[in-house]
C-alpha cells in the first residue's frame, strides 16, 4: 500500500507540471481558438531564462524574473506575429505557431548551446516520511508551487476585470467587442499568462537533479494529451487531465514489470496517448470540454 501511495504522490507532482503546460494551451485556445504548438518552446525558454537569472541572483527571484520575462516574450509574439494573422485560416495560424517553436529552439541553442546545464538544486534529495510513505521534498515543493500558481490563476480568471474580459471574449467574441472589451488586450494577456505558466513548468522540470537541455520542450507532447483528456476549452479540465496523466505514468512505471512485463520498457511514455484515445472514444470533447451542438 505504501508503494502505491508513493507512486500516486510522485504522479501528482509530475501531473502538476503537465497541468501548468496544459493550462497554457487551454488559455490561448479559449481566447483565440488556436492551439499553440510553440508552447514547448516557451517551456524551454522559461527554464533557460531561470538558469541565466540564477547565475546573478537568488533562485526564487530568478524563477519570478523568468516567468515575467517569458510573459513579456509571449505578449510580444502575439503583438508582432499572431495579431497579423487575425482573420486568417486556422491552419495558417497553426503553421505559424509550429514555425515559432523551431525559431525558439534555434534561439535557445544559439545562446546556451546543446550541453546539459545545471539550473539549480534548491531542494536536494531530502525526503519527508508520512507514516511508511517517503515523500521527496522536491515533489512537495513542486506541488506547492503549482497549486499556489493555479489557485492564483483561477482567482484572477474568476474575479479580476481582465479575467472577466477573457471569459467574456472566450464565450462570445462579438458580444464582448460590443461591450467595449478589447480583444487585442485579451489576446496579449492570454499569451503572456500562457508563457508565464510554461516558464514555471520548465523550472520545476529542470531544477534539481534533472539536467537542463533543449529537449525539455518535449514535455508539451505529453501535456497535449492532458489538455485533450480534460477538454480543449476547460481550464479546470486541463488541471484534472494533467494530474490524471501524471498518476497514470507513475503507476505504469511502478507496476509494469509485475503486471505487463511483455509490453516493453517504454509503456509509461505511451500511456498518456492510450488514456487520451480511450477517453475520446467515450467523450469526444474530453472530460470537461464543452459539447458542440449544431442546429440544422
Amino acid at each position: 500500500m505504501s508503494e502505491f501511495l508513493q507512486l500516486v504522490f510522485a504522479g501528482l507532482a509530475l501531473g502538476a507540471r503537465y497541468a501548468l503546460v496544459a493550462l497554457g494551451f487551454v488559455i490561448i485556445y479559449k481566447a483565440t481558438g488556436v492551439i499553440n504548438f510553440a508552447q514547448g518552446g516557451l517551456v524551454a525558454l522559461g527554464a533557460y531564462l531561470a538558469y541565466a537569472y540564477n547565475s546573478v541572483t537568488l533562485f526564487a527571484l530568478a524563477v519570478v524574473l523568468a516567468a515575467l520575462t517569458a510573459g513579456l516574450v509571449g505578449a510580444a509574439v502575439e503583438r508582432v506575429v499572431l495579431r497579423r494573422m487575425v482573420g486568417q485560416p486556422v491552419f495558417a495560424v497553426l503553421m505559424v505557431t509550429i514555425g515559432l517553436l523551431f525559431v525558439l529552439e534555434q534561439v535557445i541553442t544559439a545562446v546556451w548551446g546543446y550541453d546539459a546545464l545545471n539550473l539549480a538544486d534548491p531542494w536536494g534529495v531530502d525526503t519527508v516520511k508520512a507514516g511508511e510513505v517517503v515523500l521527496a521534498e522536491r515533489d512537495l515543493w513542486t506541488l506547492g508551487i503549482a497549486g499556489a500558481v493555479l489557485a492564483a490563476f483561477f482567482v484572477f480568471f474568476r474575479f479580476s476585470t481582465l479575467g472577466v474580459a477573457m471569459r467574456a471574449t472566450a464565450f462570445d467574441q462579438e458580444a464582448a467587442l460590443a461591450q467595449g472589451i478589447s480583444a487585442r488586450r485579451v489576446f496579449a494577456a492570454s499569451w503572456a499568462i500562457s508563457a508565464g505558466l510554461a516558464a514555471l513548468a520548465g523550472v520545476t522540470l529542470a531544477a534539481g537533479p534533472a539536467a537542463l537541455t533543449p529537449s525539455i520542450s518535449a514535455i508539451a507532447l505529453v501535456a497535449f494529451p492532458a489538455m485533450i483528456v480534460g477538454g480543449l476549452d476547460s481550464p479546470g479540465g486541463a488541471v484534472v487531465g494533467g494530474l490524471l496523466i501524471g498518476v497514470t505514468q507513475s503507476l505504469t512505471s511502478g507496476y509494469q514489470e509485475d503486471v505487463l512485463p511483455w509490453a516493453g520498457q517504454n509503456l509509461a511514455a505511451v500511456m498518456p496517448y492510450v488514456v487520451m484515445v480511450l477517453i475520446l472514444l467515450v467523450r469526444p470533447y474530453g472530460l470537461f470540454g464543452t459539447r458542440e451542438v449544431r442546429r440544422v
